[in-house]
């Protein structure tokens, strides 16, 4: 089965996480495509597949050459965010793009073009995998998983030679817990890529710092025509709160380096309120500094209101790969050294985002990132380019077979 097919098969899977879930994984329909890839990567030769108690799918093609080669891993994750609906996706395919407006719901007037997502000017010519504007795709990361899985396929079916290679699926990465139960020992590569981006022509080791701020806001209730110099709106000192936040790390207002803190979430009425941010930044100083100012704003409010007015907690999610990876750059430049063997001319970007591979290479397990050829995450108009996943895959297989010299 080719890469295409694969992904235009994985995306009607519904595998959507859920952040306020508190079982593992989040949501059993993601269970429903580990079982599927478990069998699929059976039938290819992949003896040992299997999903573990947590989710995670697990299988290893065995090594094929007789000299003593390192044992490479690939990591994709089967979730789709929370932040729109991955149910009933309707994929379509855009032959030879041609660079004007993409319609993708003409009943509820939903388009894309190049005026608002730059990206696709760079994609006149190739075919395009969309949405029909109702659902994300799912590009994230079921084009990672269709990489992996046709490599594999490639791999085992004309017998090339090549290491051990050890395959993982995880779930719940788009809600941060991608790596929680991730059995780095028994996986036992010496290091892996997860593939899960955009742009295959880039080999991302450099992260966001992350943390959670959890606020809780005990307002005081009084019936309005009563309440002066009592009432305590919590809404309103939630607005307070915020408001005391730099503007400039308001996420619409940066890009590159810079860090934000990210609202999320806001629920409340006059008596009680509740708010959750993220926060993010590639420095590790300027990241401390952030997670300060929300203590600082917290406790000055506990001085202007009564002491228990404001509750924050803040939860660091995972670190910057980079402080790890960079210590030894091998398996950067191998990930070069195949790219520019492929025709591509290799690129490093500072990730504005996390990926499993953060957490792993904390865990011992060094594991930077690569593109998969779709854009636009999260959304409906997420894309995924069939030409670049294709790329992706004779990419993969050149890492494979150019492994065998470290």
């Amino acid at each position: 089965m080719n890469v295409q097919d694969r992904f235009l098969k994985y995306v009607k899977y519904d595998t959507q996480s859920d952040e306020h879930s508190s079982t593992v994984p989040s949501t059993a329909k993601q269970l429903v495509l580990a079982n599927a890839l478990v069998d699929e990567m059976k039938s290819i030769g992949i003896e040992d597949a299997h999903v573990d108690e947590f989710g995670v799918v697990y299988g290893t093609i065995p090594k094929t050459c007789d000299s003593e080669v390192k044992t490479i891993g690939f990591i994709a994750h089967m979730d789709t965010s929370p932040d729109m609906s991955g149910e009933n996706v309707k994929p379509r395919i855009v032959s030879s793009y041609d660079g004007t407006n993409i319609v993708l719901n003409e009943e509820l007037g939903i388009s894309m073009g190049v005026d608002e997502f730059e990206c696709l000017a760079d994609k006149i010519g190739e075919d395009l995998i969309v949405t029909d504007g109702t659902t994300l795709l799912g590009a994230d990361d079921k084009a990672g998983i269709a990489e992996i899985m046709t490599m594999a396929e490639t791999l085992i079916n004309e017998k090339r030679e090549h290491g051990t290679i050890r395959i993982a699926f995880t779930p719940d990465e788009e809600i941060g817990c991608g790596a929680d139960h991730f059995d780095v020992k028994k996986f036992n590569a010496d290091f892996a890529y997860t593939v899960d981006g955009g742009e295959i022509d880039s080999i991302d080791y450099e992260n966001f710092n992350a943390a959670t701020a959890d606020i809780e806001i005990q307002g005081l209730s009084i019936h309005p025509g009563s309440a002066k110099n009592k009432m305590i709106n919590a809404l309103l000192v939630a607005m307070e709160f915020h408001s005391m936040l730099p503007v400039e790390q308001n996420p619409a207002y940066t890009e590159g380096y810079e860090g934000f803190n990210h609202l999320t979430d806001l629920h409340g009425a006059c008596e009680h309120a509740t708010m959750s941010y993220i926060i993010r930044n590639h420095n590790e100083e300027l990241f401390e500094k952030q997670k300060e100012d929300f203590r600082r704003i917290a406790a000055y409010m506990n001085e202007k209101y009564p002491s228990n007015t404001i509750q924050l907690t803040i939860t660091d999610s995972y670190a910057n790969m980079r402080t790890i990876i960079e210590k030894d750059m091998s398996i950067i430049e191998l990930a070069k050294k195949s790219m520019k063997d492929v025709g591509l001319e290799p690129t490093s970007h500072a990730i504005r985002g996390g990926t499993d591979g953060a957490r792993l290479t904390y865990d011992g397990l060094p594991c930077p990132n690569l593109g998969t050829g779709g854009y636009n995450c999260h959304g409906k108009y997420e894309f995924a380019s069939i030409q670049e996943m294709q790329k992706s895959v004779e990419l993969l297989l050149k890492i494979v077979e150019n492994s065998l010299d470290m």
